[in-house]
């Protein structure tokens, strides 16, 4: 069964709100997903995501290093940022295969934006980490950095071509498929990526529409459903 994870830390702008939009998303525009998992430190109660405490008090994006540990999930399994945004079919991300998304600036190099693998396979991330958890988040502990920013991605990267994995870029295997966040144009999808300061939050058009829709609402199932009494009067 492929498995949805996110990760949400406490400290920042994210809360709540963030992974509710974001699972709804998910169940909207990639069904092919059977689970929703959310890896957190706060008291999470969100329809439809299991809540699975974090064991470490890594900071910040280093949390992530934990969607990486044995026994979470079998089959196809894709780490999602928060801040993703889905407008339109998305199943292909549930998909079977090693695969991330290509830097957006650094070509060649992976983002921990969206990151699948399967089952275990990758576990090994996690272990290595959590054995010096000081040594790894130490800025050049992974050698040179192409925009001088450490973090999560840095170390997954290093450890992946140390062991002599590469994933597939999802823009190759899926093209079309990611588009990343510009509010120069208002169509973007189906799987809209935010680079830099910009956020769902602070998007605008059809994108943070998308982000806030609730199709559980009756006034945005009527707004769909033609035979219903509030479209009819």
């Amino acid at each position: 069964m492929p498995t949805l994870i996110t990760v949400l830390r406490s400290g920042g702008r994210y809360d709540a709100t963030w992974v509710e939009r974001l699972a709804r998303g998910v169940r909207r525009h990639a069904p092919a997903f059977g689970r929703i998992l959310c890896l957190t430190d706060q008291p999470l109660a969100v329809a439809g995501v299991e809540r699975v405490a974090l064991r470490h008090d890594w900071p910040a994006w280093w949390a992530k290093m934990e969607a990486f540990r044995p026994g979470l999930a079998d089959g196809p399994v894709l780490l999602c940022d928060l801040d993703t945004v889905l407008t339109g079919s998305a199943d292909a991300l549930a998909e079977p295969g090693f695969a991330a998304m290509e830097d957006y600036f650094h070509k060649g190099r992976l983002s921990s934006a969206l990151l699948r693998w399967q089952g275990d396979e990758l576990a090994f991330l996690y272990t290595t980490f959590a054995a010096d958890p000081v040594r790894w988040m130490a800025p050049g502990s992974c050698g040179p950095v192409p925009n001088g920013v450490h973090g999560d991605q840095v170390v997954i990267d290093h450890l992946l071509r140390q062991a002599g994995r590469q994933p597939d870029f999802l823009q190759r295997r899926h093209p079309g498929l990611l588009d990343f966040y510009d509010p120069r144009r208002d169509a973007h999808g189906p799987v809209v990526i935010f680079i830099g300061a910009a956020k769902p939050d602070t998007a605008t058009g059809s994108v943070h529409a998308a982000w806030i829709s609730d199709p559980d609402r009756p006034e945005e199932r009527s707004d769909r459903d033609p035979e219903s009494p509030r479209r009819a009067r």
